[in-house]
């Protein structure tokens, strides 16, 4: 397990370098729509996941791959590396912080070793099943606020990008009140860490995919916290994403759920 932390980290780092070298030359013609006129992906996104590719495939030739650009390789494989190349491309596009490259490896589709790497702040976030999870080499632990009226939580609106009926919207109204505060920072990836670490103290989104939260979950369960679907089941991320430091999960489900 070691080798393969260690390998995540290296290659996390120098995708964060080609994403900070490439944005020093950014311009609006390297963006393109993907799905929407705000679905949007940039050639540094498939420059960093061609490199993250070829990376792995030279170190692990018989692993599988599931990236956000390119899909899926060698379904049947024992290993498979689950990349989102930048989460958070608006961020990237807007040379905000908030984005982020998303590393998790899977063993019969169950995340062993991951690492989110958000290169403008400089924070590596990494994780190994039953080892704990850190934050640049220091242990990390969700917060142990007991409370939504004491909480700091985030979400994010991957469904309304998607233009999808079933939106984030009402939820959110009904979850503003009764938490201290919330944040929108853009990268799912991030947002889970930041629940990791004890920043936030929870998180939930809709409609994201296996490549935005498999790399933050194992962190999240690794730093003592909880990430279940809506219904508080496992069926994450197809319906839905909700992770917290355990203490407010139940609170959370509900309010999302049921309403006041």
């Amino acid at each position: 397990m070691t080798d393969f932390i260690n390998f995540i980290k290296t290659i996390a780092r120098e995708a964060g370098r080609i994403a900070l070298t490439e944005r020093r030359q950014f311009d609006d013609a390297r963006i393109y729509a993907k799905g929407t006129d705000t679905d949007l992906v940039t050639d540094v996104d498939r420059k960093i996941e061609k490199f993250l590719f070829d990376a792995i495939h030279r170190q692990y030739p018989d692993h599988g791959f599931y990236g956000e650009e390119t899909g899926i390789t060698r379904p049947g494989s024992e290993y498979r590396w689950v990349i989102d190349p930048i989460d958070g491309t608006i961020s990237y596009i807007h040379d905000c912080h908030f984005y982020s490259i998303s590393i998790s490896l899977q063993r019969h589709k169950k995340n062993i070793a991951s690492a989110v790497y958000a290169p403008k702040l400089d924070e590596l976030f990494h994780a190994a099943k039953d080892n704990g999870a850190e934050l640049n080499g220091r242990p990390i632990r969700v917060s142990s606020r007991p409370t939504l009226r004491t909480s700091l939580v985030s979400t994010g609106f991957a469904c309304v990008r998607a233009k999808l009926a079933a939106n984030n919207l009402a939820k959110f109204a009904r979850v503003v009140p009764k938490v201290r505060a919330i944040r929108r920072t853009g990268s799912a990836a991030l947002d889970l860490c930041n629940v990791a670490c004890g920043r936030f103290d929870g998180f939930w989104e809709l409609h994201l995919n296996q490549y935005d939260i498999a790399a933050g979950q194992l962190i999240v369960e690794e730093a003592g916290g909880l990430v279940t679907d809506l219904t508080g089941g496992d069926h994450v991320p197809a319906e839905g994403t909700v992770a917290t430091n355990r203490l407010i999960h139940n609170d959370l489900l509900k309010l999302l759920n049921d309403g006041p």
